[in-house]
């Protein structure tokens, strides 16, 4: 029985947890607010009562929001030097690159192992443990984490010594995502305009030329007006998408289908669907 933190209970890490509770690994856990960690705990868990405990585990997985929480809770909390020497921690969230850099930087300043490894799965995937790892570090380090990738993930996917490797990787795949689901959302309106059923129309689509868990997964969603519940909602959507934005300009590369994007999405968050699946950009046709 190994050892190993989970830090951040929402709606990936919640599962992440369970599985390596599930797999015999002693889970320790911590979240902002009780009802998660008191859900893991009845699991099997034990729940740490500070972020700085969970991180004297010999490897942490932290499964936080955005660049802002990862900063809060493991920059500017000062953490780090509290953390012992040889820990490693696994950074699960998709972060910009840039941060990336500075995370990993203080992490070995601190002389904690420091890996990113974001993933590629919703929410049910992440229950059957087959997400896809985006993994890149010191691949001694990843070596050290493989056995427990191996209970959350169906492959590891090692892009790289440098860890933002990984987290631009992550942001581009949730970017051709997005361009997914504005053309789909796009073709459906014309087919729907043309007297075409709409369901039909994505189950021929996606039987024959566009085969894959983004075409049938979001091309059903759309056919059916079906955003609720949220697998990955409207505002982590643009997150995400802006995080691609801002790369892009740090290689002075254009991204037209972006900045199209970047409309769509603040017209639906302005339209109240920022708690909808992302999915709903699809009702969003800019002019």
């Amino acid at each position: 029985m190994s050892s190993i933190a989970v830090i951040g209970l929402g709606a990936m890490g919640r599962p992440i947890a369970h599985n390596l509770v599930k797999a015999g690994h002693d889970v320790v856990v911590w979240n902002r607010s009780d009802a998660p960690a008191e859900q893991l705990v009845a699991a099997g868990a034990r729940r740490a009562d500070s972020v700085a405990a969970a991180m004297h585990s010999p490897v942490v997985f932290s499964v936080l929001s955005d660049d802002q929480a990862v900063t809060e809770t493991f920059i500017d909390s000062g953490v780090l030097a509290q953390t012992p020497a040889g820990t490693i921690h696994v950074n699960l969230a998709t972060v910009s690159p840039e941060l990336a850099r500075r995370v990993g930087a203080a992490h070995a300043e601190a002389g904690v192992g420091y890996i990113a490894a974001p993933v590629f799965g919703r929410v049910p995937v992440a229950e059957a443990g087959a997400l896809n790892i985006l993994a890149a570090g010191e691949n001694a380090l990843i070596d050290r984490v493989q056995p427990f990738f191996d209970v959350i993930g169906s492959r590891t996917w090692r892009l790289g010594d440098r860890p933002e490797q990984a987290n631009i990787v992550k942001i581009l795949g949730n970017y051709l995502i997005a361009c997914a689901i504005q053309s789909l959302g796009e073709a459906v309106s014309l087919a729907e305009g043309s007297g075409v059923d709409s369901v039909q129309f994505v189950e021929l689509l996606t039987s024959t030329l566009f085969p894959g868990p983004v075409y049938t997964g979001y091309g059903s969603m759309i056919a059916e007006r079906r955003y609720q519940p949220a697998g990955f909602t409207t505002v982590l959507g643009r997150k995400d998408l802006n995080l691609a934005l801002d790369a892009a300009t740090d290689h002075d590369i254009p991204l037209p289908i972006g900045q199209l994007l970047r409309t769509v999405f603040d017209q639906a968050i302005a339209d109240g669907r920022g708690a909808d699946d992302w999915a709903v950009i699809a009702e969003q046709q800019p002019r």
